[in-house]
């Protein structure tokens, strides 16, 4: 047992050890050593993010939850259609009164196509991932699909999606809809719609349509005459908010809530990831932008 004046000194050496302890500590914390990253809140329900050319995790909140998807579902509907053996991009498609008759039967998201025009693959890609045409969306099923009927065309293209949704190991994914509004039954992870977007940025095509902040399409007319369409301006806000951004697609909806897939490129690296049931549309951008930040940081 330490006494007198020695305990005194043991006392007095012991705290200004603790206290040397507690401004390292502090040191350490206020100046963040390298490496040290604070972990970002998102208002968004579900999120997750990686390196693209590692395909590390990064981040993930409720990563594996699956929720509905809104038009972020327009990303398989664009690879499905890219995927197809000897694609033409140029083959041209006639705009049917079907397609226009469900834009306004589901109030949806509209490329404004006019019936009779024909309208080649590639505009419908642009129609597709821009202003998140779900006429556009509607276009592409039907061209894509097989079948003697509409209704087996867009079966059978919605089947096409849900086997490469399963050849990409989408474990926790399930299309019932080519373009998100879907019938109970369409449904995705943060994590699964960042994998289907790593994947289908590898299609330059793909890439070049999803970083358009504005496309201009010339159709063809009844008549044979040429019409020009009104701009289609990219629906997400990144690609003019933050810097590097490459795509890739918003979604939104009542049960969907706000959702976006996102990617961007500094210094060479490639962050991707996913945000889904947001609570508005800024604030999808916001926790994006954070998570990007966050990602780069890493």
């Amino acid at each position: 047992m330490i006494t007198g004046i020695k305990g005194t000194r043991f006392r007095r050496a012991a705290a200004v050890t603790v206290t040397t302890g507690a401004v390292l500590a502090a040191g350490a914390f206020g100046a963040a050593p390298a490496g040290a990253v604070t972990t970002p809140t998102i208002a968004a329900a579900g999120g997750y993010v990686m390196n693209n050319g590692t395909a590390k995790t990064l981040y993930t909140k409720a990563a594996d939850t699956k929720r509905s998807t809104g038009s972020t579902t327009k990303i398989m509907t664009a690879k499905v259609v890219l995927s197809q053996p000897n694609l033409n991009l140029d083959a041209k498609v006639t705009i049917q009164k079907a397609y226009s008759d469900y834009i306004v039967a589901n109030t949806a998201s509209s490329a404004h196509l006019i019936v009779g025009d024909k309208v080649t693959v590639r505009q419908l890609l642009y129609g597709l991932m821009l202003p998140s045409g779900c006429d556009a969306a509607y276009a592409l099923a039907d061209k894509f699909g097989s079948g003697s009927t509409r209704a087996a065309r867009v079966k059978s293209f919605i089947g096409k999606m849900n086997t490469t949704a399963r050849s990409l190991g989408m474990t926790n994914t399930k299309f019932d809809s080519f373009d998100g509004i879907g019938n109970g039954n369409n449904y995705s992870t943060p994590r699964d719609l960042t994998k289907l977007a790593s994947s289908a940025m590898k299609s330059t095509t793909f890439k070049t349509v999803v970083k358009t902040k504005s496309y201009t399409a010339k159709t063809v007319t009844k008549t044979g005459s040429t019409r020009t369409m009104a701009a289609w301006t990219n629906t997400n806000t990144l690609l003019s908010s933050y810097s590097g951004t490459i795509g890739v697609k918003t979604g939104s909806g009542p049960e969907a809530k706000y959702c976006l897939v996102f990617a961007a490129t500094r210094n060479g690296k490639t962050i991707i990831g996913t945000v889904l049931a947001s609570t508005s549309i800024t604030q999808r951008a916001t926790d994006a932008t954070k998570l990007l930040n966050y990602g780069f940081a890493k």
